[in-house]
């Protein structure tokens, strides 16, 4: 089901990993934000979104990791938009995405994984300022919806997962903060914040969020073991532990 977290901007999570699927008004019509997981839950959404009784114009795609990438032909035969990076990396993947989509859930439609292109300069019938960074995939982009004092993260700032680093880029701890320090920005015209995993933040828990992804990271760089209530649940000790080592290398 759809909730309503502020004006013309709706959730909907999904009981893999928590992932939101967000539908936001725009002036041309309704904007898909990350739509998942399952074909089950792609179905669903699209029916949420027909009782709205406002045509999809348009798709958006935060970064380029699969569970991001998905779509369902119910939304219509519209853009779907990314970064220019993101767009290149999808494309150039396409057939791994789908793959780990085939792998991860069920009844997804495979040959609409990964179909995304550069969001045009004029923004498209995309609504909101892009705040795009290097942090966590190639190309990310969260979404401010100013006018609504709404950001969308994307995969970050969660209440559920730990700052989660690109394995296969250098730098990604610099990056990784400059991206907070970018979204930091951002994050002072709002007060809901939906990241792409884990629950709505509004008000104080908005910069909580920044907070606490500042704090595991700077305990990463200095050599320390994070102190981090995310870090109790036992499947998250593999990322992390791949964050240590990539902190390690530099």
């Amino acid at each position: 089901m759809l909730n309503q977290v502020a004006d013309g901007v709706w959730v909907r999570q999904s009981e893999w990993v928590w992932s939101n699927a967000i539908v936001v008004r725009g002036d041309d019509g309704l904007v898909l934000v990350d739509p998942g997981i399952s074909g089950a839950e792609l179905d669903a959404l699209a029916d949420d979104v027909a009782r709205l009784g406002v045509p999809v114009v348009a798709g958006f795609a935060t970064h380029p990791h699969w569970d991001h990438l998905l779509w369902h032909s119910r939304f219509g035969d519209v853009p779907r938009y990314a970064t220019a990076t993101c767009a290149e990396v999808a494309t150039g993947a396409r057939e791994r995405a789908q793959a780990m989509a085939a792998e991860s859930a069920s009844g997804v439609p495979l040959e609409l994984v990964a179909l995304v292109t550069p969001l045009p300069a004029d923004g498209g019938s995309l609504p909101g300022e892009l705040v795009e960074h290097d942090a966590h995939a190639a190309g990310h982009a969260a979404v401010l919806l100013a006018d609504r004092g709404v950001l969308l993260a994307g995969d970050m700032l969660s209440d559920v997962l730990i700052p989660l680093l690109d394995p296969r880029r250098p730098g990604q701890a610099d990056a990784y903060a400059a991206a907070l320090d970018r979204l930091a920005e951002a994050a002072r015209h709002v007060d809901v914040l939906v990241p792409g995993h884990g629950s709505v933040a509004e008000g104080p828990e908005v910069a909580a969020r920044l907070t606490a992804d500042r704090a595991y990271l700077d305990a990463l760089r200095s050599g320390a073991e994070p102190v981090d209530a995310r870090l109790e649940q036992d499947w998250l000790a593999g990322p992390h532990q791949a964050n240590v080592a990539r902190c390690s290398a530099g």
